[in-house]
């Protein structure tokens, strides 16, 4: 009679039907039948599985339909986004190394330039990622690797892509592209003369402020194979909950970029026409400082990120939110909800006064992720805050 306290692992039921929906699979670890499959396993990536850190499925099948939308093959999921920077960038990079980057990046990213790799023996330096002369200016004999977004965040410029990838080519220097505002919906990087794509996952592509994530694929098989074995080796692994949930936000992915950029070119324009506010930086307006080079790059997807400017400080920051209770204050971008946030107290708080200013970020400066919500309801809400705003100063 078998021990009814004794617990063994049995094989999971199968059968000649399949899932339609995408099954969660939180197991740590696989079972091999003999040291030759596992063996096999390990030599012949693909194959099959032995430990989550280094291949999982959920991670899997979410990483095979972004890279079916960026148009690559081989791409890897990790835990963050920015995650994903810093496997590429450590990749790809060792101590002597240069890496050139734009001067408007998300702050994380900014601060490890400034700060983490320097302790690595990585040089580091920026430049103005809307002029391609700038980045010639700072290429220097060591340049390794150039690392830009397509649309910076939070200031929204655009960078001269084009201009960029080519000077890369020509030097011979690697192209990391974050294009987590732009997303593929927009712009696939690799089709533009990037060499790395990097996403947040977390943000448009999950969608639902409900995972972290980050993606990101080499044109290169064997610089994937590095960026992949530096993340294995540093523990830079997805959760497969996370990984699963992101893959069914895909699959609405396109219809809610859609609806909120559609949101994002009316408020932009109605938060233009109102008392109080300095200015207004969406790349679908004319007025867009890279108005032009928006077009040629985003064509017609400007994308559903716009920020502003109040004419008051942080007091007038202080009463726009307060009296904008619907509206989440909160750092992240990318929800079906509309998210309101504020780079001087969260992204780039690390980044001192005069860094903020110098790129155009000051004390009342906002980014808004545009949600999928009634634009009117939002017209309505921003009204509301600015005024408050506006009579704070």
């Amino acid at each position: 009679m078998t021990d009814p306290n004794l617990i063994r692992r049995q094989g999971f039921p199968t059968g000649r039907s399949r899932p339609v929906a995408s099954p969660l699979h939180p197991t740590v670890v696989w079972a091999a039948d003999t040291p030759d499959q596992l063996d096999n396993i390990y030599e012949n990536p693909g194959t099959g599985f032995t430990y989550a850190r280094e291949a999982h499925p959920n991670a899997e099948a979410l990483a095979q339909r972004l890279d079916a939308l960026e148009g690559g093959q081989g791409g890897l999921v990790t835990g963050s986004g920015m995650a994903a920077v810093t496997a590429a960038l450590l990749g790809c990079l060792k101590a002597g190394d240069h890496v050139l980057g734009g001067d408007q990046l998300y702050g994380r990213s900014l601060r490890l330039m400034a700060e983490t790799l320097p302790a690595m023996g990585i040089e580091t330096s920026l430049a103005d990622p809307t002029d391609a002369l700038a980045f010639a200016k700072g290429v220097r004999p060591n340049t390794r690797a150039i690392l830009i977004e397509t649309v910076s965040n939070p200031t929204l410029r655009v960078a001269d892509l084009a201009g960029i990838a080519a000077l890369a080519k020509e030097r011979g220097i690697l192209l990391l592209v974050d294009s987590t505002f732009s997303t593929p919906r927009a712009v696939r990087a690799l089709d533009l003369g990037a060499d790395i794509v990097i996403q947040s996952v977390t943000k448009l592509l999950a969608g639902h402020s409900d995972v972290t994530l980050g993606y990101v694929l080499a044109r290169d098989p064997a610089r994937m194979a590095a960026i992949r074995t530096l993340a294995v080796t540093m523990g830079l692994t997805p959760s497969p909950f996370d990984c699963w949930l992101a893959e069914r936000g895909l699959f609405t992915f396109a219809l809610r970029y859609d609806a909120a950029e559609r949101n994002a070119q009316a408020l932009a324009d109605h938060i233009a026409g109102l008392p109080g506010v300095a200015r207004v930086i969406y790349p679908g307006r004319a007025d867009h400082p890279d108005h032009n080079r928006a077009r040629a790059l985003l064509g017609e997807r400007p994308g559903n990120m716009l920020s502003f400017e109040l004419a008051g400080g942080r007091a007038a920051a202080n009463a726009l939110t307060a009296a904008m209770p619907d509206v989440p204050f909160a750092p992240t971008l990318g929800d079906v909800a509309t998210t309101l946030s504020h780079p001087p107290s969260s992204s780039h708080r690390a980044l001192t006064v005069a860094a903020r200013e110098a790129i155009g970020i000051s004390e009342g400066f906002f980014r808004v992720s545009v949600g999928v919500e009634d634009v009117e309801m939002l017209k309505a809400d921003f009204t509301r805050g600015i005024a408050a705003a506006a009579a704070a100063v």
